[in-house]
């Protein structure tokens, strides 16, 4: 987007052009407004419209133009926390709630896609956490067994199987999630914003909200060319804010991640390499995450930047790395490269925020913003249709807090990728 082929890569290279959209210019009126064209702002303005709901969504910039369109594509069930850690974070009736809405998260999103006929090479053989030495095995059984005390189909592959399944023998396990599975990101958040515009919902694009103003019962926020008065405000600009609601970005510090993608592979390396079409991600401190995409291409993706010197850095040591992992591929040939930035929270939990009466949003995914925005736009939905009140919410009220030092913590992770993907793989 934007000319800039490492901004959404592949995804943008394959997705299916967005529907048409223009910028807002004069002054609108509707019941709600939306901040934000990605998951969570796209499915709240679809759900909005369902009920029959005017919903009008600004976006600063394009349609999946934040982490909607720059991630792995798994569609992921909860957290990264464990699931009886939650209770301890939330509380036991917030944490419950959470538990059950995102474990679930990852079946409406497959109900959306199909009630909608979304193109987004949708893929339901679930997700592949693997294991990394004895420390991962033991992570992985510990959290096998509290989903699957939940009655979450999960289950534990030995390390033959997990060859199998692979396609390398690097991993001493592996936990199976039938619940989750992959997508083309970027596909898929262009699929929502055509079924919202399709229910009735209206997009403005290259619109960013300069500033909100109560207005009665209501509020007016206005962007460089317009205006929109609304009765509901929804604030789903995640990391990538800006403007009113930087306060948001300000709350979370930005863990950078790329990702690449080779050529197609030939029919006898795709069989060998992911038969299952399962998504990955390892144990390792700083992960690694693969998949295959609905050509044959192998995505390879880690922590880091790809600009200064991490734009070679990093595709460097995906090519070592990839090479270890899967002998079989012989030289590598990367087809893309692009990178975005993850919004972490300090204890890897998502926000709900009332920033002001009628003005609510949620946000920190913590890379996993599939599956949680797309259940949390129709959360917000309900909740600003008055199906949900307030305190029946799957999240307690927080207030937005800026994280200290946040350069200084950005920088730290983004060398640090650097330094140990330089020296990392390395014979």
């Amino acid at each position: 987007m934007y000319n800039d082929p490492r901004s959404h890569g592949l995804w943008e290279k394959t997705a299916p052009p967005p529907p048409l959209t223009t910028s807002l210019v004069g002054h609108e009126t509707t019941n709600v407004v939306v901040v934000g064209a990605g998951f969570t702002g796209l499915s709240a303005a679809l759900h909005l419209a369902e009920r029959g709901i005017k919903a009008i969504v600004l976006e600063g910039k394009e349609i999946g133009f934040g982490g909607a369109g720059r991630n792995v594509g798994l569609i992921n069930g909860g957290m990264w926390v464990m699931p009886k850690e939650l209770p301890n974070v939330l509380g036991p009736v917030y944490g419950e709630r959470l538990l059950d809405l995102l474990g679930n998260a990852p079946f409406l999103v497959r109900e959306i896609i199909e009630k909608h006929g979304i193109e987004c090479q949708l893929e339901k053989h679930g997700t592949l956490h693997v294991a990394v030495g004895d420390k991962g095995l033991a992570e992985i059984r510990e959290r096998c067994a509290q989903w699957a005390a939940r009655g979450a189909p999960v289950r534990i592959l030995d390390a033959q199987e997990t060859a199998s399944r692979v396609g390398s023998s690097a991993y001493s396990g592996a936990l199976l999630d039938e619940r989750a599975g992959t997508l083309q990101p970027l596909a898929y958040v262009r699929g929502l914003a055509k079924a919202a515009q399709t229910a009735g919902a209206t997009i403005y694009t290259a619109s960013p909200v300069i500033d909100s103003q109560p207005d009665g019962d209501g509020w007016v926020v206005t962007t460089e060319s317009g205006s929109v008065r609304a009765d509901w405000v929804i604030v789903a600009t995640e990391a990538y804010s800006t403007g009113p609601w930087k306060m948001v970005r300000e709350e979370q510090v930005y863990l950078p991640y790329f990702n690449v993608a080779t050529k197609p592979l030939g029919d006898n390396l795709r069989q060998t390499i992911l038969p299952n079409r399962e998504g990955c991600w390892d144990t390792n401190e700083i992960l690694s995450s693969f998949r295959m995409d609905k050509a044959g291409r192998l995505v390879f993706g880690s922590v880091g930047a790809l600009r200064n010197t991490g734009a070679h850095i990093h595709p460097a040591w995906a090519k070592r790395a990839m090479k270890r992992l899967f002998p079989q591929l012989g030289e590598i040939e990367f087809e893309c490269e692009w990178y975005g930035q993850i919004g972490m929270t300090d204890d890897s939990v998502p926000r709900f925020h009332k920033f002001a009466k009628n003005v609510v949003g949620f946000c920190g995914y913590n890379g996993r913003g599939i599956a949680p925005g797309t259940v949390f736009g129709k959360t917000l939905a309900a909740h600003v249709a008055g199906d949900i009140a307030e305190d029946d919410l799957p999240l307690p009220i927080s207030t937005p807090q800026a994280r200290t030092v946040l350069a200084l913590r950005e920088a730290y992770y983004e060398a640090g990728a650097q330094i140990a993907h330089f020296a990392g793989e390395r014979i």
